[in-house]
């Protein structure tokens, strides 16, 4: 999986649990401006109508040169690529954590759903940020340490609950159904076309059938 070309490490990505809104103060601390310019720019996109960012424009609400910011984004694409990155990743990590709360492993997988719906819905403009920058996705075959953490659940949730008899092709078609109808309906409420409904999201997506309900 890439974004834009470029490779996609999930170990390479800012584990950031707050937001920095504002000019910063104080000095950085050497490799601390990297993660701070994600956490900056994360909250300036999530505001945006159509999500955009420039170096320059980061570096005067953080305080800094836009040469100090270069030193980390070489250029806007870059930039833009790691906040799609960070987007995925916020995304996987709830997920997980639904995945998690739920009794089983199909239940999880439906909570794996229902979250990536509702979190779009809360965050569009960070949606739009990654399918803008995340190129073709091959879900059988990427390596599974490369791709954002929403891409990783998917790929999880999909071997949890396939039997190991399942031809990799099979796996593939189940996780494209899953993500298609999810990212489907998340598209089609941003859009206006569907009110969102949390009840009949999770109808919708309890609708699907990916593996024994007795799986796990």
């Amino acid at each position: 999986m890439s974004v834009k070309g470029n490779s996609v490490n999930i170990k390479d990505s800012p584990e950031l649990s707050g937001k920095v809104s504002g000019k910063a103060s104080g000095a950085y601390h050497h490799g601390d401006l990297r993660a701070t310019a994600i956490a900056a720019g994360m909250t300036r996109i999530a505001d945006m109508a159509h999500p955009d960012l420039g170096l320059r424009a980061l570096a005067r609400e953080l305080g800094v040169s836009a040469t100090a910011l270069y030193r980390h984004f070489p250029n806007k694409d870059a930039l833009l690529d790691a906040l799609a990155l960070e987007a995925l990743n916020r995304l996987g990590i709830s997920q997980s954590e639904a995945a998690q709360a739920a009794s089983d492993v199909r239940e999880g997988f439906v909570d794996v759903g229902v979250t990536y719906v509702q979190w779009s819905v809360e965050n569009p403009a960070l949606v739009r940020l990654i399918y803008d920058r995340v190129g073709k996705v091959d879900l059988e075959t990427d390596d599974p340490s490369e791709m954002g953490e929403a891409f990783l659940q998917l790929r999880k949730g999909i071997t949890a609950l396939m039997p190991d008899t399942m031809s990799g092709e099979q796996r593939t078609v189940a996780a494209l159904h899953a993500w298609s109808l999810v990212h489907g309906l998340a598209m089609l409420i941003l859009d206006g076309q569907v009110e969102y409904d949390p009840q009949m999201v999770r109808k919708v997506v309890e609708s699907a059938e990916f593996g024994s309900k007795n799986s796990g």
